[in-house]
């Protein structure tokens, strides 16, 4: 039996690992299929500055989403052979659809806070606390509440640990050389 607090916090980091994949798979897959590193907003300018910039790319969306789908499946066939059941906060029956979205709405949530970081002036990976950290986690979870009720306690934990998570793996892989940047 997992105590209270630990199992609501294992129980957050569980629903979100879809749109945690989601967004980890634009650097993982950032050397490989170069033709789909078409930036999303087709080099559209607004006020003499570019939409999202270079970095937002279908390449990113279409992985973040497959990624993300992928993860749903997993956590499908666990919750089907009675693992990690206590973990999931829904039967995973509607895997697709919810890795789907939550693909989706990781990408789709980064992509929005790029335009606005870009109207703030801001360059691709200058620091924008804290949208830089929970861009994705709010995008992934407004479409994922389409097909699943989240209690409001796992989403304010989902969204004050994902920030937490978020720099310590951005620190580990700059570390570690695989991004350029800590943030």
């Amino acid at each position: 039996m997992i105590p209270g607090a630990l199992l609501l916090l294992l129980q957050a980091v569980y629903f979100m690992l879809p749109a945690y994949f989601a967004n980890m798979a634009p650097v993982i897959v950032r050397k490989d299929f170069r033709e789909l590193a078409v930036p999303l907003d087709m080099g559209a300018k607004l006020e003499g500055e570019r939409l999202l910039g270079n970095n937002k790319t279908y390449r990113g969306l279409i992985f973040g989403i497959i990624f993300a789908a992928g993860t749903a499946y997993v956590q499908f066939t666990l919750y089907e052979n009675d693992l990690l059941e206590s973990l999931a906060i829904t039967d995973y029956s509607n895997w697709l659809f919810l890795g789907i979205l939550m693909g989706l709405g990781a990408i789709g949530g980064d992509a929005v806070k790029s335009f606005f970081k870009r109207r703030a002036g801001k360059k691709p990976g200058e620091r924008f606390f804290p949208w830089d950290q929970v861009d994705f986690v709010i995008g992934a979870l407004l479409l994922s509440a389409i097909v699943v009720r989240i209690p409001l306690l796992t989403v304010v934990v989902a969204i004050l640990l994902s920030i937490l998570l978020h720099i310590a793996v951005n620190h580990l892989a700059f570390y570690l050389k695989i991004r350029k940047e800590k943030w």
